[in-house]
C-alpha cells in the first residue's frame, strides 16, 4: 500500500496509459470482430506498467494503478464500439466509418458510462461489495509488483507465439489455415456431420480466462447447432426452403453446413439473446434499484460533508456530473436529429439513450461484480435497448421509419445509433467499477480514476474509425475472417423490425431454449451447484461458428486442470490468483500479439490492394491442415506448462 501523499495522476503515468489504451483497444477491437468475444485487459497493463515505470525510475502502486485503469478503459471502449457500429456498415448505411460520427458515438457512450458509474461506485464496492474478481486480480498484480520482470517476460514471449502463429495463417505467409475441419453426408447424404476446431491460438487465451464453466456453457451451444440442429434442418425441413435446397445443390457438406447455418440456425441463438437480455433486466430489478438509491444518498452525503470525506473516498463532485449530463444532451439530440430529420422524435431518442444508458450502466456494473468484466453479457444488454427503441420509434416515425436511408431502414439506423452509445457507455461502466474496485483494494483516490477513466475512454474513441476502416478495407467486416456476430446481430433485428425478412420461427424455437436454460441455471443456482448456466453465453454458442467455441472449451479446461493440479482452496484467493497469474499473463499475450498482428497484416494487404501479397509459394495441401492442429496443441501445452509456475514457485 503507497504511503500518504503518494503520486497517481503523474504525467508519465498519464502518457503510459493512453499509449497502452490505445493499443489494447485496437487489439480488442479485432478480437471482437473475430470470435464475438473481448477480453479485461487490466492485468497485462498492470505487469507492463510495473516495468516501464521502473525502468523510468521507480513508479508507486498508485501510479501503477492509474495506469492499468486508463488502458483498461480502451478495451471497454473497442468492445461498445465493435458490437454495435459495425451494423451500420453491414446494412448499407455506411459505405465505410465515417471518423467523426465514430468519435461522437463512441467519445459520448464512453464519457457517460464513467458519469454514470460515479454514483454506483459506493454501493457496489464499498457499502454492500460485489467480488469483483479481475479487480481483485489486478490488485493482487499491484500488490505483488516488486519484480515485474518474469511477467514481462511472460507476455513477450507468448505475444511473440500469438503473432508468428497468426502471420503463418491463412491472411498472412498462407502456411496453415484458420480452422481445422471434416465433414460428410450419412444416411443416403439426408444428414451432414461436421467436425471442427479453429486454430487461433488467441481463442486458446480467451478460454483460459473466462474458464471451464464458460468453456463448456459456449461448446454446449456450438453443438446444439451444428450436430443436432443443423442435420435435423438438413434432413427433414429443407425441402420447405426451395432457394436454400437450391444453393447448396451438390456442395460439399462443409459448405452445405455453413449456408444452413448461416440462413436459419444462427437465428435460434437470435431468440437466446433476446430472451436473455430481457431476463437479465427483470432478475437485477431488486438490486439495481435498491444500488442506484443508495448511490444518489452516498454522493449526497459526501457534498453535505465536504472536506470532511476521506481522499480515498472521494468521487468527482456529483453537482458536476449533473452538469456535464444535461449539457450531454444537446450533442446527442444533435447527433440523433441528423439522422431521423424529426426534432421531437430526435429528443425522444435522446431521452431513450439517457435513461437507459444509467440503467444499463448499472446492470453492466453489476454483472461485471458478479462475474467479471469478461464475462459481462453487454451485448444481451445492447439487444435489449435496441427492441426497446425500437418498439418507441415506431409509434414515433411510423411509416417514415421504413423509409429507406442509404440501403437501411430510417428507424433501423435510429435504433442501431441508440445502441451503440448505450453499449459503449454499459462497456465502460462495467470496466470502470471493476478499476474502482482494484483502486479501492490499493488505497487509490476514486476520483483521480474516474478523470484516467474519462481520458482513456475519449483517447480509445479517438483511433477506433481508422482500425476499422483498415480491417473492412484489408478483411472485409462480416466475411468468414472477421464475422462481426455481434454486429451482424444487431443489424438482423433492427431490419427486421421494420419491415425486414427474419426466419421469425427460428427466432422463437430460440427464445424458447433461452428460457429452457434459464430453468436450467435458476435450477442450478437453487440446488447450490457451483456449475452454472449463463443463458448469454450459451446463445453466443449457438450464434457462433463451431471451429471458434471448440478452442474455447480447450483454454478453459487447461485453466481447470491447473487449478486442480495445484489444489488451492476456494477460500484462498490470494493463493488462486497466485495460481493462475503466470498462465493469465501468457493468455493475454497471445490474444494481443495475434490480434496486433492482424492489424500490421492488414497494412500491406490494405496498401497492395492484394489479399496474398504476404504469401508464401509453397503449398502444403491437406497436411496444413494438421500442421495448424500440432501447433495449437504445441501452444496449449505451453500454456499449461506457465500456468504451473505458480506451484513450481511455491
Amino acid at each position: 500500500m503507497a504511503g500518504k501523499g503518494a503520486p497517481q495522476l503523474t504525467f508519465r503515468a498519464v502518457v503510459l496509459a493512453i499509449v497502452l489504451a490505445v493499443v489494447l483497444s485496437a487489439a480488442n477491437a479485432y478480437l471482437g470482430l473475430f470470435a464475438g468475444l473481448t477480453v479485461a485487459t487490466a492485468i497485462p497493463a498492470a505487469v507492463v506498467s510495473m516495468g516501464v515505470l521502473r525502468l523510468l525510475g521507480g513508479g508507486t502502486i498508485l501510479e501503477n494503478n492509474i495506469v492499468q485503469t486508463g488502458a483498461s478503459a480502451g478495451s471497454s471502449i473497442a468492445a461498445g464500439v465493435i458490437f454495435t457500429i459495425p451494423a451500420l456498415v453491414l446494412m448499407g448505411y455506411w459505405p465505410d466509418f465515417d471518423y467523426w460520427w465514430v468519435l461522437g458515438i463512441a467519445g459520448l457512450g464512453g464519457l457517460l458510462g464513467v458519469l454514470f458509474s460515479v454514483p454506483l461506485r459506493r454501493t457496489m464496492i464499498v457499502e454492500e461489495p460485489l467480488p469483483f474478481p479481475e479487480g481483485k486480480a489486478a490488485a493482487e498484480v499491484l500488490k505483488a509488483g516488486e519484480n515485474p520482470g518474469p511477467g514481462l517476460k511472460i507476455l513477450g514471449i507468448s505475444a511473440a507465439i500469438g503473432g508468428v502463429v497468426k502471420l503463418a495463417a491463412a491472411n498472412g505467409l498462407r502456411l496453415i489455415p484458420d480452422s481445422w475441419a471434416v465433414a460428410g453426408y450419412f444416411a443416403n447424404n439426408k444428414v451432414i456431420g461436421y467436425l471442427g476446431t479453429g486454430l487461433s491460438p488467441a481463442l486458446l487465451g480467451v478460454g483460459y480466462i473466462v474458464g471451464l464453466n464458460v468453456g463448456i456453457v459456449v461448446l454446449s451451444g456450438a453443438i446444439l447447432s451444428w450436430h443436432i440442429a443443423i442435420p435435423v434442418y438438413h434432413a427433414f425441413f429443407l425441402d420447405t426452403d426451395p432457394a436454400l435446397a437450391t444453393a447448396i445443390a451438390g456442395a460439399p457438406a462443409e459448405d452445405a453446413a455453413f449456408a444452413i447455418w448461416s440462413a436459419k440456425i444462427r437465428f435460434l441463438g437470435v431468440g437466446a439473446m433476446l430472451i436473455g437480455g430481457v431476463w437479465t433486466l427483470f432478475s437485477l430489478r431488486n438490486s439495481l434499484l435498491a444500488g442506484i438509491k443508495s448511490g444518489f444518498a452516498a454522493a449526497r452525503k459526501g457534498a453535505a460533508h465536504g472536506a470532511a470525506v476521506a481522499e480515498t473516498d472521494r468521487d468527482l463532485p456529483m453537482k458536476w456530473m449533473l452538469v456535464a449530463l444535461v449539457a450531454f444532451i444537446v450533442p446527442l439530440w444533435l447527433l440523433y436529429h441528423a439522422i431521423v430529420g424529426f426534432w421531437v422524435a430526435s429528443f425522444a431518442m435522446t431521452l431513450i439513450m439517457i435513461v437507459a444508458g444509467f440503467l444499463f450502466v448499472s446492470v453492466s456494473g453489476y454483472l461485471a461484480g458478479l462475474v467479471g468484466s469478461s464475462n459481462n453479457p453487454v451485448s444481451g444488454i445492447t439487444i435489449a435497448t435496441i427492441l426497446f427503441a425500437s418498439v418507441v420509434l415506431l409509434f414515433l416515425l411510423g411509416a417514415d421509419g421504413q423509409t429507406q436511408v442509404g440501403g437501411a431502414p430510417l428507424g433501423a439506423v435510429a435504433a442501431i445509433m441508440i445502441g451503440a452509445v448505450v453499449c459503449c457507455a454499459a462497456a465502460v461502466g462495467g470496466d470502470n467499477l471493476q478499476d474502482l474496485k482494484t483502486g479501492y483494494l490499493v488505497g487509490a483516490t476514486p476520483w483521480k480514476q474516474q478523470l484516467m477513466l474519462g481520458i482513456g475512454a475519449f483517447s480509445c474513441a479517438l483511433i477506433m474509425a481508422p482500425v476499422l476502416n483498415l480491417l473492412q478495407e484489408a478483411y472485409g467486416i462480416g466475411s468468414k475472417t472477421l464475422p462481426a456476430p455481434q454486429a451482424n446481430l444487431m443489424a438482423s433485428v433492427a431490419k427486421g423490425l421494420f419491415g425486414g425478412e427474419l426466419p421469425w420461427t427460428m427466432i422463437g424455437i430460440g427464445a424458447v431454449v433461452g428460457a429452457i436454460v434459464i430453468a436450467i441455471d435458476g435450477w442450478l443456482k437453487k440446488t447450490g451447484k457451483r456449475f452454472r448456466v449463463p443463458v448469454l453465453a450459451a446463445a453466443i454458442g449457438i450464434y457462433l461458428p463451431l471451429e471458434l467455441m471448440v478452442p474455447i472449451f480447450l483454454g478453459g479446461l487447461l485453466a481447470h486442470l491447473v487449478q486442480r493440479f495445484h489444489k488451492v482452496g476456494d477460500d484462498d484467493e490470494a493463493g488462486l490468483d497466485r495460481v493462475h497469474r503466470p498462465g493469465v499473463l501468457f493468455s493475454a499475450g497471445l490474444i494481443t500479439g495475434e490480434a496486433l498482428m492482424g492489424i500490421a497484416i492488414a497494412l500491406p494487404i490494405v496498401i497492395s490492394q492484394d489479399a496474398e501479397v504476404l504469401a508464401l509459394p509453397v503449398d502444403l495441401g491437406s497436411a496444413a491442415q494438421w500442421v495448424g492442429l500440432v501447433v495449437l496443441f504445441a501452444v496449449g501445452w505451453l500454456l499449461y506448462r506457465t500456468g504451473k509456475r505458480a506451484e513450481q514457485a511455491s
